[in-house]
């Protein structure tokens, strides 16, 4: 087993910022209406009104939400005449949103027997 050479300040600090956006980012994706849009916006861009509908909540809160993400530089938009488009900012994010996509919402695969697995959530 090889050793890690000792943190220069340099690295110290770097760490620092990095564990900074990544917890910014966090905070952003702990909010479960936030996190569900996201999902959404994970198959493409939606327009408020698409993600009003999908999710069943008023106007007011989805822009609220996207507002929230917007200035958390999590979500970006795209006009086109009277409507805005929403998406994920960044592709790796898209990515990870996915994953959780896939580990929470999508469908079970089946275990060995035809007999449906049971997923546990993280605890």
């Amino acid at each position: 087993m090889t050793e890690t050479p000792p943190l220069t300040p340099q690295d110290l600090d770097d760490f620092l910022s990095k564990a900074r956006a990544a917890s910014a980012l966090l905070k952003a994706l702990s909010h479960e209406t936030r996190l569900l849009m996201l999902c959404i916006l994970c198959q493409g861009e939606k327009t408020v009104g698409e993600i009003e509908q999908f999710l069943g909540i008023q106007q007011a809160v989805v822009s609220q939400q996207l507002a929230r993400l917007r200035s958390d530089e999590v979500v970006q938009t795209r006009r086109s005449g009277r409507q805005i488009y929403y998406r994920i900012a960044d592709p790796q994010l898209a990515e990870l949103i996915s994953v959780l996509y896939k580990m929470y919402c999508g469908p079970k695969p089946e275990a060995e027997g035809g007999a449906e697995a049971v997923a546990e959530p993280l605890a």
